[in-house]
């Protein structure tokens, strides 16, 4: 059986949504993270990270969500262009394009412009243009093609849509109007059965929602450094 730690957050959702998709049995563990439950020692022997998600499948031992992604697509041989298929390697590229751009500047646009105490205009001026940047790169790939590689749903659109439900949250409310073709394609993805069943997997468990002082150490702990300098 199929174990999937989650937290309803944008890299466990891609997981999610394969696994809806694939129609895998799994079994969902839930860690929450402004519980700090991340760096629980069970946890951690499975993703040293400290980060969500990760999955176990038997003695396959996964984190990462990409890493995820690809590990899952290989096992049951949907949503991936077979080995040494030109549309491979454009798949290859744009998921990595999301793992290592997409994300990590997302994800620090958002800390900066609703978490970080001020000063912090530099780094919200550095992280907002970053992630407007590289969201403006995916809206023209999508203003050319339905999909994201060769005219096929695939994990690299799984792994786009993920970040895209919270592309508001990430740039503001007219995100959407620099952003239609990604809008489109969130659209395009939302539609469909799975993705309904990805994000109701949120509401069976009573994740804390409070960003208070608990949580902000459990999800900050550099900040314990600041207390000590």
């Amino acid at each position: 059986m199929i174990k999937f730690y989650y937290h309803p957050s944008p890299n466990p959702a891609k997981v999610a949504l394969f696994l809806e998709e694939a129609g895998l049995d799994y079994e969902t563990v839930p860690v929450d993270t402004r519980k700090g439950e991340q760096h629980a020692p069970d946890f951690l022997k499975i993703n040293p990270n400290a980060k969500t998600p990760a999955l176990t499948d038997g003695a396959a031992t996964l984190f990462d969500s990409n890493a995820i992604l690809i590990y899952l697509s290989e096992k049951t041989g949907k949503f991936l262009p077979p080995a040494g298929d030109e549309n491979r390697a454009q798949l290859l590229s744009w998921l990595m394009f999301v793992a290592t751009g997409i994300g990590p500047y997302s994800g620090q646009c958002v800390h900066f412009r609703h978490v970080a105490p001020e000063p912090k205009a530099y780094a919200v001026n550095r992280y907002t243009y970053e992630a407007e940047r590289h969201w403006g790169i995916l809206n023209d790939r999508l203003g050319a093609q339905e999909w994201m590689v060769g005219g096929e749903y695939t994990i690299a659109d799984m792994s786009v849509w993920g970040w895209a439900r919270a592309v508001p949250f990430i740039l503001g409310e007219k995100a959407w109007e620099m952003l239609p073709n990604v809008k489109r394609h969130l659209d395009a993805i939302n539609a469909r059965p799975a993705a309904a069943r990805a994000e109701a997997l949120k509401a069976k468990f009573a994740f804390k929602t409070e960003m208070d002082d608990e949580a902000k150490k459990a999800m900050f702990p550099q900040n314990a450094r600041l207390a000590t300098a």
